[in-house]
This record gives structure tokens, sequence and C-alpha cells, in this order.
């Protein structure tokens, strides 16, 4: 074999390092497919032959570079290549990749831009590649976008060229391998403990609620933490984009869209899945996001018997999550009235959980907001717990209470009704709150 570069470790340029790895990468896949080696046999065959590939090139370098060399080579044919590394790294929760020297990581709540590079465009691409097309998935000019998911439950977006304008893009939601319970978010901070006896009674009494927030506010770590207050004894239907929701109850039914085939049909929406649900005697149905049309057969559900239903909606504030849920009935190609529409929401929709990122990075229940019904053709919104932002400390931590507003809810007696009785010290204002502790 023709070794890929000459000289001495000393001499090697960057662009000399790149070649190696793509010369060692391709002879072991060379090696790969002459030896007919099994799937499940080549993690161990390719560790196995490294070396012996190396040797070929009659390089010396130092065996700390290669070391490092071997490592990104095994990542690159075994893993995700230079990202591999923050996906192994617990305390990284996003990873975004917005070209091949700029690699950005959310960690612990903050984002910062990481040493991870990759090589070039063509190295980025082949690790997209090697993510979506197990998958049958693809990206290329015609289609420069997809949503995946790792074997994991992470989820990935990538984008390409033309309409990635500086280069193909990677954008991955680390999945969380053990499921928060809401003692959790009591001792992160993000709600109280009165929050989450109120949440939970409302769940159990079966009100319809919709969970608001921001991109990466936590909507969907919110979400799993309500649904299990769902008693075991009901069948739960959940309906995602991209399944990410970790329900642990027993009877629980998972369903995932299907994007369109390389024709462009046959695909499978989340309106689909929202209609057909209602054929599968559901107790519960859970979306992980209500976009678009989905929302009026969502909030018709909800107005027909299918109580207890929750969904998270991408808005900044519960007046705001009004606004947007009338938008998204309307993408729904029905020529409604906008008075009837919020009179479908108002009907439907008993509460709205307020998650926020506050600029610290932290994570909080801002609001816990009840739907009072209708004045006119205003939708009346009542806060029931509120954050108050106090200040910011000078390590730039925001400072701030969670305390009920001294509202006791109009649906007080349908939570009565259904066994519930929180008493009326819960909802008081002068009422201190628990102090959780911050991890």
């Amino acid at each position: 074999m023709n070794s890929p570069i000459t000289g001495t470790s000393q001499r090697l340029t960057s662009q000399d390092l790149i070649r190696l790895k793509k010369y060692l990468a391709d002879t072991l896949l060379r090696a790969l497919e002459m030896e007919g080696v099994e799937a499940s046999q080549r993690p161990a065959f390719i560790q196995q032959n490294i070396g012996r590939a190396f040797d070929s090139t009659q390089l010396k370098l130092p065996e700390d570079l290669k070391k490092d060399i071997f490592l990104q080579v095994l990542n690159d044919l075994l893993g995700y290549g230079p990202i591999q590394s923050l996906l192994d790294d617990p305390d990284v929760s996003e990873i975004m990749v917005n070209g091949p020297k700029k690699v950005f990581i959310e960690k612990k709540g903050q984002l910062t831009k990481s040493e991870v590079t990759f090589d070039d465009d063509d190295h980025v691409i082949r690790i997209i590649d090697r993510i979506i097309l197990p998958l049958g998935r693809r990206v290329d000019v015609d289609s420069p976008t997809v949503d995946a998911r790792l074997p994991d439950g992470s989820r990935v977006n990538a984008v390409v060229r033309p309409v990635s304008i500086d280069g193909p893009s990677i954008t991955i939601r680390k999945f969380r391998k053990d499921k928060l319970k809401a003692e959790d978010l009591i001792a992160f901070g993000s709600l109280t403990k009165q929050m989450s006896d109120f949440l939970e009674a409302c769940v159990k009494a079966r009100f319809n609620i919709v969970i608001s927030g921001g991109t990466g506010s936590g909507k969907t770590t919110l979400l799993n933490v309500v649904s299990g207050f769902i008693p075991e004894n009901e069948r739960i239907i959940t309906i995602e984009d991209a399944a990410e929701l970790q329900l642990q109850q027993d009877h629980v039914m998972r369903m995932e869209t299907k994007p369109a085939n390389v024709d462009g049909v046959n695909s499978v929406t989340i309106r689909d899945l929202v209609k057909n649900s209602l054929r599968m005697r559901p107790d519960r149905i859970i979306v992980g996001e209500v976009r678009g049309g989905e929302a009026l057969d969502m909030l018709q559900a909800m107005n027909t018997g299918h109580d207890g239903s929750l969904t998270t909606v991408h808005s900044n504030s519960p007046r705001d999550a009004i606004s947007r849920m009338e938008t998204l009935v309307l993408m729904a190609g029905m020529d409604l009235p906008l008075k009837v529409v919020r009179q479908q929401i108002s009907a439907a929709i008993d509460l709205i959980v307020q998650q926020t990122r506050l600029k610290d990075g932290t994570r909080k229940v801002t609001a816990i907001t009840e739907v009072a019904g209708m004045e006119g053709d205003i939708v009346v919104l009542t806060d029931i717990f509120k954050f108050n932002q106090t200040g910011v400390s000078q390590d730039g931590k925001v400072q701030g209470e969670l305390k009920p507003t001294g509202i006791r809810p109009n649906f007080s007696p349908r939570l009565d009704a259904a066994g519930y009785k929180l008493g009326a010290e819960i909802y008081m204002a002068g009422k201190p709150m628990d102090t959780p502790s911050r991890r």
C-alpha cells in the first residue's frame, strides 16, 4: 500500500492529518467488504485492524497523536464522528453544528462554543448520512432538510445546501435516559410543591391542559412529568413528530408521524394520527406538540368527551398560547369566524402551564393559568400561580419567587367533585411557598 502522506510528524499539516484519517477509514472499509465481516463483528474487526492499517503508512508519530487519530477514525466508522464525545457527555443537552469549525453546545443551561471540529463540509455530510441512511432517509439538493431520531431517542435535524447557505448543519436535542419526576423539578427550582400538587389534582380530575413555551424551554420535559400523574388504569395514546415522551404507565400506545416517500406521497401527519386516535378508545390523548391544523381536531376531541388530554404549543405567554391556538385552528382550512374559534378554545382548554427558559439558562414554570371562559369576544385568563422576577444577582442568576396569586380558580368545584379538595390556603397570596434547593 502507498502511504497517503510522507514526512515526519513535525511536518504534518492539518490537511495531511485529514488525508491520513481518510486513508485509514477507506482501508478499513475495503477490508470489511473483502472479508465479508458481519455487522455485529465490525467494531471488533476495526479495532483489531486499525493498527495494521496505520503501520502500512510507515509513519512515525507520537503515541498520544496516534491514539487521538485512532479514536477519531473509530468514531467516524462506528459512531457519529467528532460529536460522539459530546453525545457521550451526560451534561451536554444540545449540540448545534453550524459548519465544520463552528460546533456549539448547551451544557447545564449555558450555550458555549465547543472545541470539537469537523475536517470540512464533506465530513459533516458523511456524519449526516451516517445518522439518516439507516433510517431510510435522505438529504440532498432536492430534499435539503431532514428530521430524524438516533437509536437512543435523541432528536436530529439536518440542513444542507442550498437551504443552509454556509454549509451543512446538524442540531441534536439529546434524549434524557433518566426520566425526571415532579420531585426533581421541585429540587431544580422549576416549580414548587404546591404547584405540583395543584397540577397533579388537575391531571387526575381529567382537565385538558396545554403546556406553552418557547424553543428549548423544557416543554417536553414538563409534559413527561405531568403525564406521570395519569392513573395506571387508563389507556393513553401519544402522538409525536419524533417520539420523545417517556411514559411509565403500562397501557400506552405510542404513535409517530411518517414523512413522505421519495415521490413526495404517503406521509402520515400529526393530524392524521389525531383523527385515527379517536377510533382507538383512548382515555387520554397526548400530542407532543400542535403546530398545524391538528389543533382543531384536538379541540374537537377535548370538547366531545376526551377529557384529560395534554399537549404543548410554541408561545411565550398564556395569552400568546391562545392566539397561537387560534392561528393553528384556522390552518385546518375551515372557514370559521374568530369568535367561534375562541369559543372552541375556551370550552376545550382548562389550564395553560407556561414554561420559560430564563436568561441565566434555568427553566421554570412561570405561570399556571386558568382558561375561565369568554367575556364578549375575549377569552378570559386567570393566573393561579405566577413567577415574579425581583432582579438578577451579581453572578447573573435570575432572582424571584413562585407564588399563588390569591385567586381561587372557577373550576375549583370540579376539583372538589372529583375528590381533590386542595383547600383555600393553597391559593393564598400571602402563604409562604416552598423554597426549593437548587442543584
